[in-house]
């Protein structure tokens, strides 16, 4: 059975299994943390030509951060030492930036967290370098359309496995291997909590959405079959079957109507190309 927690000024933000329902402070609280996340990538539009390197990107990340006035919660977590992730054509996630340059006809996934007052804003989008092959544009554009899917179902009343049976529907329809290794998280005042979200499902299982509850949505989605390997440093996920993947995140909330997304473009940069 489900356990709820409603959350109070009171109650210490610690990790549980219990799946956390906030007032309209950790709204306004994920707001802020969520819009600084959307303007971080926003920015990065600009920047992700061919020859810049991924260690150039994650330095923006960090400025950025750190000048909006909160700090990088991947920086230091679980020994990571960045301040994003970039994962780079059959990269599925967690890819490490470095001296790597982008290329023309690269796609890439930037995912950014910055911890703004107590509050994780959690997002992430493909970015298209350069002039990109059509099959690589089609997968771009069809992940993207995962995510919303997967969002309309995000209401009071119905079911994480909703969420998880739109994106995996429409993935598969066109062919697409959903990865199963890795799920959208709950989040707020924690970086990775309760619920799990996972990607694929059946209708009207899983946890019931209730008002109040935050969690990211982030499907990663493989060209080919939806295998994973791990890389030996520990972080860095890849096609087992080097196909192409791609990824978009946003963190959200449950409202007494549907949802707000926190992580939305304030410039409407929503998916590529973003011009």
């Amino acid at each position: 059975m489900t356990e709820y927690m409603t959350m109070t000024a009171d109650t210490p933000p610690t990790r549980s299994t219990a799946i956390k329902l906030y007032d309209e402070s950790g709204f306004a609280g994920m707001r802020r943390a969520g819009r600084l996340a959307a303007e971080i990538l926003d920015a990065l539009a600009a920047h992700v030509v061919p020859g810049v390197t991924t260690e150039e990107i994650d330095d923006i990340v960090r400025r950025m951060t750190i000048e909006g006035g909160g700090a990088p919660a991947t920086l230091g977590y679980r020994g990571y030492t960045h301040s994003c992730c970039t994962s780079i054509n059959n990269v599925i996630c967690h890819g490490i930036p470095g001296d790597r340059e982008l290329k023309e006809g690269d796609i890439v996934n930037i995912d950014v967290t910055p911890l703004v007052d107590g509050w994780h804003g959690d997002s992430s989008r493909m970015y298209l370098v350069g002039d990109v092959p059509i099959k690589a544009r089609r997968l771009v554009d069809v992940t993207y359309e995962c995510l919303m899917l997967g969002i309309e179902q995000a209401k009071p009343g119905n079911h994480l496995g909703d969420i998880g049976h739109a994106i995996q529907k429409y993935a598969e329809k066109h062919r697409y291997g959903v990865v199963r290794d890795f799920c959208g998280h709950g989040l707020g005042q924690v970086f990775h909590d309760a619920p799990e979200v996972v990607h694929l499902g059946i209708p009207g299982t899983g946890p019931e959405l209730r008002p109040g509850m935050f969690f990211t949505i982030e499907p990663m989605i493989n060209i080919g079959k939806p295998g994973v390997r791990m890389m030996e440093d520990g972080w860095t996920a890849v096609t087992r079957d080097r196909s192409l993947s791609a990824q978009f995140e946003h963190s959200i909330g449950i409202t007494e109507t549907g949802c707000e997304i926190f992580t939305e473009s304030p410039a409407g940069l929503h998916r590529p190309p973003y011009y």
